[in-house]
């Protein structure tokens, strides 16, 4: 029956097709398809404003990251798994033990102004990375003062390593500033420089103007390198405009002024599917909502039963929170690796929304309403009751008193705790004082899924372990992961991770928010995969055109 079902879609189909052709040969119209062709301007609203263009010091403002992504290249890119792909490094190898990368720059690589890219121009770059004052953070300065970076010729650059470390991958994306031009500067003169109003990199865009209005500046005009050493972009001009907010973008769509909005953010979506002019990119964000707990500390005990914590996450109603709080702009997370990733293990169990079961749960542990009327379940006088502390915004705010209310219908009893997010992490999570805490953990800008710093053992002191979970089964597998070269092994041992933590659950996953930007429907070749910054939806800039028609005849 299905086979032949099938044979009806292809029937139904073909009938269509000829139709159409037969309808296009009688009245004399005729059918047409977009054609790649070079050429225009595509406008895009980017929320923000622009500090520096200049890699080396946009780590705190996306505004600049999105336009540094088009106008500096870096060794290395990501594809659609978070996967390792050739940018201006062409091939590279690793050495048997890890410790030891080479990188093989392209030769037909060059800055914006004419000159060849070198190897001296990475080394150039790490060193303003590592600099003692650079604006990065300092986890990731310390990376870079453990390695040593030498030009071994000049479209030869290698890293040491001093112990093998599988996520140094993830360190590899920084845009390459030219040594020819900021060589022999201070970090204090780079911060200052006009170079930052007025870059040159090796790109796929090279820096052509600023748009300044009333002495301030609204926009940047980029153009299209033809000796981009990759394909040349179709399209010739690329422009950002600066706006304040997501709905000033929405509006300057609307009148024309741009063709593109960097972020759709909740408040403009109902507008923007209404508007069949527009197409809608999605992806999921490189973060997810998670509630954590204190699985040693001694005043809720209870927490350490696993059960109980599995009759949690029954009763919590993620759908709808992530229906009612974000818009439908999110995806329900079962284990701390994102959906898109290599590492991603689809066939773990999902748990899904069971008042009754979690209800039962609860009354196999001996967890009761013990007395007429109680409305909080407890066991030898030990209520079910623990505070929960969250971020004091509005929106983790919504999200805790949701998820109040769901464990409110189970007879367990939680009491808010608002606290600042400096707060969170120095008077709370840090000294181990808390017993539930709501939190995202965010993956930005780290493609490598290495659960280690969170769920390890060996990082329970001193480390981000605050969950404090001690599985040494699970540790190995971790441990194991960070250093092995071949991701297809490291695969399996964080696929044996997850299965693990979905079995245990020291930590209940909510969701994966959702990231939209929109473009007009007149632009095309846009794909979107994974993504762990903004900047990631140009990774195929060289694909995007306007939209042109050719007749068929």
């Amino acid at each position: 029956m299905k086979k032949f079902r099938w044979q009806i879609i292809i029937i139904l189909v073909t009938g269509i097709v000829m139709g159409l052709l037969l309808l296009s040969e009688q009245t004399g119209f005729r059918l047409v398809s977009p054609v790649p062709t070079s050429g225009g301007v595509y406008t895009e609203a980017l929320i923000g404003s622009m500090q520096r263009l200049n890699p080396a010091l946009d780590y705190y403002n996306s505004a600049d990251r999105d336009v540094d992504r088009l106008i500096f290249s870096s060794l290395i890119k990501f594809d659609d798994k978070g996967l390792p792909k050739s940018d201006l490094a062409e091939t590279w190898g690793i050495s048997y033990d890890g410790l030891t990368y080479n990188f093989q720059l392209r030769e037909n690589a060059k800055w914006h102004d004419g000159q060849t890219v070198t190897a001296e121009d990475v080394v150039f770059t790490v060193d303003l990375l590592r600099d003692p004052d650079s604006v990065l953070p300092d986890d990731i300065k310390e990376i870079w003062n453990t390695v040593q970076v030498t030009a071994l010729s000049d479209n030869l650059v290698q890293f040491q390593l001093p112990e093998a470390f599988s996520p140094f991958m993830d360190y590899l994306d920084f845009g390459i500033l030219p040594k020819h031009l900021l060589g022999g500067m201070t970090y204090a003169e780079i911060i200052n420089s006009q170079f930052n109003l007025s870059p040159v990199g090796s790109g796929p865009y090279k820096f052509e103007s600023l748009l300044v209005e009333e002495g301030k500046i609204q926009g940047v005009v980029l153009s299209s390198n033809s000796n981009y050493y990759l394909n040349t972009p179709y399209i010739n001009d690329f422009v950002f405009r600066y706006y304040s907010d997501a709905q000033s973008a929405y509006s300057a769509y609307e009148e024309g002024t741009v063709q593109g909005i960097s972020q759709v953010t909740t408040d403009i979506l109902p507008q923007v599917l209404a508007n069949s002019e527009i197409a809608l990119y999605s992806a999921v964000e490189p973060k997810f909502s998670i509630i954590l707990f204190n699985l040693n500390n001694s005043d809720v005990k209870f927490l350490q039963d696993e059960n109980i914590r599995r009759a949690l996450l029954m009763a919590l109603d993620r759908r709808g929170m992530i229906d009612r709080i974000l818009g439908g702009q999110g995806v329900i997370a079962d284990v701390p690796v994102l959906p898109s990733n290599w590492a991603y293990y689809s066939s773990v169990s999902r748990v899904d929304q069971d008042v009754a079961a979690a209800e039962s749960l609860l009354k196999e542990a001996d967890y009761t309403l013990e007395q007429e009327g109680a409305t909080v379940r407890s066991k030898d006088g030990e209520q079910l009751s623990f505070r929960m502390i969250h971020p004091n915004d509005a929106y983790h705010t919504q999200l805790a008193e949701a998820i109040q209310s769901d464990w409110k219908k189970i007879g367990v009893e939680v009491e808010l705790v608002p606290v600042s997010y400096d707060a969170l992490i120095l008077d709370h999570l840090q000294p181990l004082t808390y017993e539930a805490a709501l939190i995202d953990i965010n993956y930005s800008r780290s493609p490598d899924p290495d659960p280690y710093p969170f769920w390890d053992q060996a990082q329970q002191t001193g480390g981000q372990n605050y969950s404090q979970w001690e599985n040494r089964i699970v540790s190995q597998y971790l441990e194991e992961g960070r250093v092995l070269r071949e991701t297809g092994e490291r695969a399996k041992l964080y696929r044996n991770f997850q299965v693990v933590f979905s079995e245990e659950l020291p930590a209940l996953p909510l969701f994966y928010p959702v990231y939209n930007f929109a473009v007009d429907k007149s632009v095309q070749g846009i794909r979107l995969g994974s993504w762990y910054d903004t900047g990631d939806r140009f990774n195929n800039i060289s694909e995007w055109y306007l939209l042109a028609q050719t007749s068929t005849e």
